[in-house]
């Protein structure tokens, strides 16, 4: 199935998507984790795409959408989120977020209640005030120093490695590509999800929620119970054996678990 990609022009400048299927389908909208791009969802959308009319959005500043000079925060990205989903005529969707992607949909689900149908949230951490005092007292994610004989992208894959599958440098590599995109800007993501307040928000939230867990995921796994404590009506599946990159990394197994959790949906 072919992928669409195209730029809407929003406040922030020109945001850019790619899509998969019939533009007269329920829409899915995809949101993906920090510092990555729409391509985490490169071969999820097909899958989708099948069925729905699947959309995986770069997120403002990140892969190749503008980010309009605008302070990088959740509420920013939310807004542009419902900005591209005004631009692509569609009046209500399906929302899907990994890790950082997880958090954009949360606020999405909370400040713009109407235009969410339902939440799928993928190693989705629970940024309450111990989240946040936790998150100031570690280093720096994906940060490192530059060096003039490029040591430091070594080092960019090496912070990562035990996080991914073995045997699979492709998708570390798929990685380092959107965090040199992204350059001196790679840990805005992180700060925006440490900084956000969804003790706050996330009692808004009232849509159909699944909460996905990839099992040996050692940063979201801990946070399904939480974040379903928050969310009554969520249900939590497992993923096994997924991890950081769950949807590049198992796109079938992804696929399938967001194509079962909406066809419950009347």
């Amino acid at each position: 199935m072919t992928i669409r990609r195209a730029f809407a022009d929003l406040s922030v400048g020109q945001v850019h998507c790619a899509s998969c299927g019939d533009a007269d389908a329920p829409a899915v909208l995809l949101l993906h984790q920090s510092p990555r791009s729409w391509a985490e969802y490169r071969d999820v959308l097909p899958l989708l795409g099948a069925r729905y009319r699947a959309i995986a959005m770069d997120t403002a500043g990140f892969g190749d959408s503008s980010d309009g000079g605008v302070p990088a925060s959740i509420g920013q990205w939310a807004r542009v989120a419902c900005e591209l989903l005004d631009a692509l005529g569609i009046r209500q969707a399906d929302v899907v977020g990994h890790h950082t992607g997880g958090v954009v949909a949360i606020e999405l689900a909370a400040a713009f209640p109407d235009r969410v149908r339902s939440l799928v949230l993928s190693s989705t951490p629970c940024t309450d005030e111990p989240f946040r005092i936790a998150r100031a007292q570690r280093p720096p994610i994906d940060e490192v120093a530059p060096s003039e004989d490029g040591s430091h992208l070594a080092a960019l894959w090496q912070k990562r490695q035990g996080f991914y599958p073995a045997g699979r440098p492709d998708l570390l590599e798929a990685f380092v590509l959107d965090a040199l995109k992204v350059g001196h800007r790679v840990e805005e993501g992180h700060r925006a999800v440490a900084s956000y307040r969804m003790e706050d928000r996330i009692g808004r939230v009232t849509q159909p929620t699944l909460i996905i867990r990839a099992t040996d995921d050692p940063f979201a796994a801990p946070h399904a119970v939480e974040l379903q404590h928050h969310l009554p009506q969520a249900r939590i599946v497992d993923i096994e054996g997924g991890m950081v990159p769950l949807p590049d990394q198992m796109p079938e197994a992804f696929a399938q678990t967001v194509i079962d959790f909406l066809s419950t949906l009347p």
